[in-house]
């Protein structure tokens, strides 16, 4: 019962962390500009992501423009989008995976082995999908902070990380959280014997026979 309490709760976070990846790379706020220093708090705030740019006014009305070409974007963002999608696409594998593995369902019910197997090969792919986020999130948010203290990057060209950043990272840690979750909740296979029986031997014959 602990091994099956221990799977559903990785199931869980991982796939809350799942879908922390899907929401973090569908989200505009990736990084937003700076007001830090002598920059002038203007009457809207900018943001950029790995899908579109967006200006929000003072007003509350919000302004995003998709960006026109996909060959005209940095290497370095293509790859960012490239490793989420990856993520996402892999963690929804996972989902089918450990779904398949899962005591409290029914499938594979005949194979207990094979069962843990798939339990284990899902949480291994969650991992490897909070690893893609990760270096993602993590790649975008070095370039953002080595654009930020670079002396020749202008004042008014300055941006921070966004709220798109911290949902991601933390995506990220629960996927591969509950990945390894998943990993070590099955226990390990004992083969168990019923014990030998012994046959009752027949008494040595004497030549007698008793009434």
């Amino acid at each position: 019962m602990a091994s099956g309490g221990l799977q559903l709760l990785g199931f869980v976070l991982a796939f809350l962390g799942w879908i922390g990846i899907i929401i973090s790379t569908a989200m505009p706020q990736w990084k937003m500009a700076s007001y830090a220093g002598d920059n002038i708090v203007t009457a809207q705030a900018l943001y950029e992501g790995l899908w579109m740019s967006c200006a929000m006014q003072s007003t509350g009305q919000i302004q995003c423009k998709v960006y026109d070409s996909l060959l005209k974007l940095e290497g370095n963002l293509q790859a960012t989008r490239a490793l989420m999608v990856a993520a996402i696409l892999l963690g929804l594998v996972a989902v089918f995976v450990a779904v398949t593995g899962m005591k409290c369902m029914k499938c594979m019910e005949d194979d207990q082995v094979k069962k843990m197997r798939m339990a284990v090969l899902g949480g291994v792919i969650f991992i490897i999908a909070g690893l893609a986020a990760l270096v993602a999130t993590s790649w975008y948010g070095n370039r953002v902070a080595r654009a930020f203290y670079d002396p020749f990057t202008p004042v008014n060209t300055r941006f921070e990380f966004g709220s798109a950043l911290f949902i991601g990272w933390a995506a990220a840690s629960l996927a591969m959280l509950g990945g390894a979750f998943l990993c070590c909740s099955c226990p390990r296979r004992e083969t168990s014997y019923p014990p030998t029986r012994g046959y009752p031997k027949n008494a040595p014959s004497t030549g007698k026979d008793y009434v």
